[in-house]
C-alpha cells in the first residue's frame, strides 16, 4: 500500500512539475508581494513553523500555509499553485523526513529559482522510530520487514520549538537586517512562553500519578515521551498510513488499560477514532484529543487558534490522564 501510494504521489509531481513550466512558475511571472510590501514572504507546509513564523515576524512577515484547514498533513499533495507559491517565497519551512520526500522534486526542479530552505528534522536531534510491516500477528521474523526511519514530529516537544524558532530569528534577520532587533525581541519573548510551556509539562509530569499515556491511534509524540520521560503504547507509531489495527493489537491495548488502570485513551486531531472507541466500550476509560498540532480546522485558524494555545490544552488534558 505504502510502495503504490509514493508512486501515485511521483506521478502526480511529475505532471505539476510539467503544468509548472507552462504556467510559468518563475519569480518574474508574478507580482512579488515582498516588492509591494517590502516583506519576507515565507510558506510553510505544516502549521507549527506557521505559527513560529506569525509570532516572531507579526506585521513585517507574509507566511503563507500550504497545508488548507481541515486537510490531514499525510495525504497532502501539492497543486501547481503551491508549486509557484513555494518558488515565490524567500524562504521555504518544511519538516523533512519519509512524508515530505516529494519536496526534493520540486525544489530540484526550480534549479537557481529555489528560495532558501528550513527542513525541521536538520535543526534538532532526530529519533529514529522502527516500523514493522507484515506478519503481526504470528511474530514471523522471518516473513516481517524491518525499516527504519526518521520520527518527523520534532515540534511535539517544546525544548525542539524553541531550537527551531532561534533558527528562524536567525534566518529572518539575516533577510531583513533593519527589523533584526523586532525580531529578536519578539523571538525572546516567545521563547520565554515557550519555556514556561515546558514547565507546566514537567510539573504536570512530576507530581502525577501515572507516567503512562495509551494512544487508541498514531503515535507522533516520540519526542514528547521522551523529553517527559513518559511510557506509551499506541496502535501504531508514528504517523503510519495504516487505519486499521489488527485484533492483536486493540486487544493488547484493551488489556493495558485494564491492568494499568488508565483512565484516557487518546487520539490525535482528525482521526476517525475507530480504534480509539473499540478499546473504550471495552474498558471503563475516557476518550480525549491529544493534539499533535499538524494541522487546524477552520474554525480553529478563525478563532486565532496557537501552537501555545493548542499545547496549553494538552498540559490540561495530561493531567487528568495521569491522575
Amino acid at each position: 500500500y505504502k510502495g503504490e501510494l509514493i508512486m501515485n504521489k511521483k506521478f502526480i509531481l511529475l505532471t505539476l512539475l510539467f503544468l509548472t513550466i507552462f504556467v510559468g512558475c518563475s519569480k518574474n511571472n508574478e507580482t512579488n508581494i515582498e516588492n509591494e510590501e517590502n516583506k519576507i514572504n515565507v510558506v510553510t507546509t505544516i502549521f507549527p513553523p506557521f505559527d513560529f513564523v506569525k509570532q516572531i515576524g507579526q506585521e513585517n512577515v507574509n507566511v503563507n500555509m500550504l497545508l488548507k484547514p481541515g486537510e490531514e498533513s499525510h495525504s497532502y499533495e501539492p497543486t501547481p499553485k503551491d508549486i509557484i507559491s513555494i518558488q515565490n517565497s524567500d524562504l521555504f519551512i518544511y519538516v523533512g523526513g519519509e512524508n515530505d520526500a516529494w519536496v526534493n522534486e520540486i525544489l530540484n526542479s526550480m534549479g537557481d529559482n529555489k528560495p532558501q530552505v528550513l527542513k525541521l528534522i536538520d535543526v534538532v536531534t532526530t529519533v529514529e522510530e522502527e516500523i514493522v510491516e507484515g506478519m503481526e500477528e504470528e511474530h514471523n521474523q522471518n516473513e516481517e520487514e524491518h525499516k527504519h526511519t526518521i520520527d518527523e514530529h520534532v515540534w511535539t516537544s517544546p525544548k525542539n520549538s524553541i531550537l527551531i524558532v532561534e533558527q528562524i530569528t536567525k534566518i529572518l534577520s539575516e533577510k531583513d537586517n533593519k527589523n533584526s532587533q523586532l525580531y529578536e525581541n519578539n523571538s525572546k519573548n516567545y521563547i520565554k512562553q515557550l519555556e514556561s510551556l515546558d514547565n507546566q509539562f514537567r510539573e504536570v509530569i512530576e507530581n502525577a500519578k501515572r507516567k503512562t499515556i495509551l494512544f487508541g491511534d498514531r503515535f507522533p509524540f516520540r519526542y514528547f515521551a521522551d523529553e517527559y520521560g513518559l511510557e506509551y503504547y499506541a496502535a501504531f507509531s508514528g504517523c503510519s498510513t495504516e487505519t486499521e489495527a489488527s485484533p492483536k493489537t486493540v486487544a493488547f491495548l484493551i488489556n493495558k488499560v485494564k491492568e494499568e488502570e488508565i483512565p484516557i485513551v487518546f487520539t490525535i486531531e482528525f482521526s476517525n477514532e475507530k480504534i480509539a472507541n473499540s478499546i473504550v466500550e471495552a474498558t471503563n476509560s475516557k476518550k480525549m484529543t491529544f493534539n499533535s498540532g499538524h494541522n487546524l480546522t477552520k474554525k480553529q485558524l478563525e478563532q486565532g487558534t496557537t501552537y501555545l494555545s493548542l499545547m496549553q490544552e494538552n498540559v490540561e488534558i495530561l493531567k487528568e490522564a495521569l491522575n
